[in-house]
């Protein structure tokens, strides 16, 4: 199993305690994709937003920075909103990517979880299905032909276009990024891509349908189990101690789900909450080492297997030096773990 970090790129300039500009902010940030490609994980992914608080409205240049302080990491979005871009400059810039990294790029597209890009780039709400599904077409046949001619609704035509540049990789690696829709998970399934499940709340084996909705559905449009290929985004951090951990975590992760909470409509996040979703069974991957390995693998028993394991720690907007350390964790403690009990 893969096992890798996912950043939001968290802006601590507004942080009432102890704030840091966001130059030093996006320096500390290549600091630790810098040092997690060190220490042995193996994918780091940058996310996309496009309002306070985070700073990854441009994640292509963020990995891009980040190939040229890495050897073997490979580089991911975590996600692409494709919904509310245009699918030639998305492939574009992964090409780029791909060509600086020598071939260690992915991406993972998706609609998003929050809605701020859409009439950001004059997109209608009410067309949010209908704009994934052709924009995909588009990026997808673009991935796969260097030449094409494609007509569409949301942009204008293209005939015997060629798209520059090519990236190293072929074919390139796209996931399909998906929340809890039962039809996202039929889809991914049917163009045989992998899928990548953000479950962050909850518990995991409630997935386990969705999941077996995805591998059904590719079966059926005649891609082998090894082509669909199953990875879980989870929130998480490792310390060297379990009640190490939980303090470090559940205040920043406590304000920042309340605050998202607020918007929209969940009840106010507590601490038998939060200590509920520390259980066996619970997405939460905080603990010690030994004791977050040992949930990976009851995670990917839960779902089937699963190949890849991302974790996000931005949402407790921890310190540099508390990532850094529990950076070091995964990749010299987890992943072995997690590998040997496989």
């Amino acid at each position: 199993m893969e096992i890798g970090i996912d950043s939001f790129a968290a802006m601590f300039s507004s942080r009432p305690q102890h704030p840091i500009s966001d130059q030093d902010a996006v320096q500390q940030l290549l600091a630790r994709m810098k040092y997690a490609d060190e220490v042995g994980v193996d994918v780091f992914g940058i996310g996309e937003h496009h309002r306070k608080g985070f700073l990854d409205s441009a994640p292509f240049e963020l990995l891009s920075a980040a190939a040229a302080i890495t050897k073997q990491m490979r580089l991911t979005t975590a996600v692409t909103v494709l919904s509310a871009a245009d699918p030639v400059r998305v492939f574009q810039s992964f090409a780029t990517l791909d060509l600086i990294a020598n071939g260690r790029a992915e991406m993972v597209v998706g609609r998003g979880s929050f809605i701020d890009a859409y009439p950001l780039f004059g997109f209608q709400l009410e067309d949010y299905d209908d704009l994934f599904v052709e924009k995909l077409d588009l990026l997808l046949k673009i991935m796969q032909k260097e030449e094409i001619t494609w007509s569409g609704k949301f942009r204008p035509a293209l005939r015997n276009q060629s798209i520059y540049p090519r990236p190293v990789q072929d074919p390139a690696p796209v996931w399909l990024g998906v929340g809890g829709t039962p039809e996202s998970f039929v889809r991914a399934g049917s163009l045989g891509l992998p899928l990548m499940v953000a479950i962050i709340g909850g518990e995991t084996h409630h997935f386990k349908p969705l999941v077996d909705l995805y591998r059904e559905a590719g079966k059926r449009a005649g891609f082998s189990p090894e082509q669909l290929k199953v990875g879980m985004h989870s929130l998480g951090y490792v310390a060297d101690t379990k009640e190490q951990a939980m303090e470090e975590f559940y205040p920043g992760y406590a304000e920042a789900m309340n605050k998202i909470g607020r918007e929209r409509g969940w009840s106010p996040m507590t601490r038998g909450r939060f200590e509920a979703q520390m259980g066996p069974r619970g997405a939460l991957l905080v603990g010690d080492p030994q004791e977050v390995a040992e949930k990976i693998v009851r995670h990917s028993n839960a779902l089937g297997g699963i190949s890849r394991l991302t974790f996000q720690m931005d949402t407790a907007e921890l310190s540099h030096e508390k990532l850094m350390h529990a950076i070091e964790l995964i990749g010299s403690k987890v992943k072995s773990l997690v590998n040997s009990a496989e």
